[in-house]
């Protein structure tokens, strides 16, 4: 998948993926990692989530990484926040006193950039990545991020015969064979949301369960 398809979904305002309120998994499991005041957060395909800012709201700082210049503009418009704007490499970095976003490609990303990061955050990234890259995402993640590291992972899985990605389905066995290895996968919540997905639904997907995982890198 190329970078340019996720340039034109913001730029026609194909962004079905953004959620108008903060993600309640976030909101209800977070709590339970016990991260230190001030823990350094990677949020690595955040788009304009406000998961960003109740992240920071926590006490956290917060570190994402967006493609889309499109989308990143907008969050700091939409949070009203004035960013300071810096080049760092082939990332240009939005930050704030709690929130910096890198504007450019995860798999560019290096160590330095997410230095003392030692939690993440994934709702949107998994997901968004065909097969072959899901395995290069999670391989970047394990070589960036030190032992110790917590987290949350949300991912889809339904029938992918029934309808194609984004977002894609991932299989509990998947994640298992992507971060098992490297991370302890505690699995805290799984929901079947087919009745709140529409589109899913139109689509003739006949099942859309929703998956919480606590990673802890080891």
């Amino acid at each position: 998948m190329q970078p340019e398809f996720w340039q034109e979904r913001w730029a026609r305002n194909q962004i079905g993926f953004h959620l108008p309120e903060v993600n309640p998994y976030l909101q209800r499991h977070w709590p339970q990692l016990g991260l230190v005041d001030g823990a350094k957060v990677l949020v690595p395909l955040c788009g304009k989530s406000l998961d960003l800012v109740w992240l920071a709201s926590q006490g956290c700082h917060v570190v994402g990484v967006e493609l889309s210049e499109q989308a990143v503009e907008a969050f700091f418009s939409e949070q009203g926040l004035a960013p300071q704007i810096s080049r760092r490499g082939d990332f240009k970095v939005y930050q704030t006193s709690q929130i910096e976003v890198w504007c450019g490609d995860f798999f560019a990303l290096d160590a330095q950039a997410v230095a003392g990061c030692s939690a993440l955050y994934d709702r949107a990234a998994l997901i968004a990545l065909p097969p072959l890259m899901r395995a290069q995402y999670a391989e970047r993640l394990t070589a960036l991020l030190g032992r110790g590291c917590q987290g949350l992972l949300v991912t889809l899985d339904y029938d992918q015969v029934q309808k194609a990605g984004p977002p894609f389905a991932v299989s509990d066995a998947e994640v298992r064979v992507l971060l098992g290895e490297h991370w302890a996968l505690d699995r805290l919540e799984e929901q079947d949301i087919l009745g709140e997905s529409w589109k899913f639904v139109q689509d003739g997907v006949t099942r859309l369960d929703e998956r919480v995982y606590r990673l802890t890198r080891v």
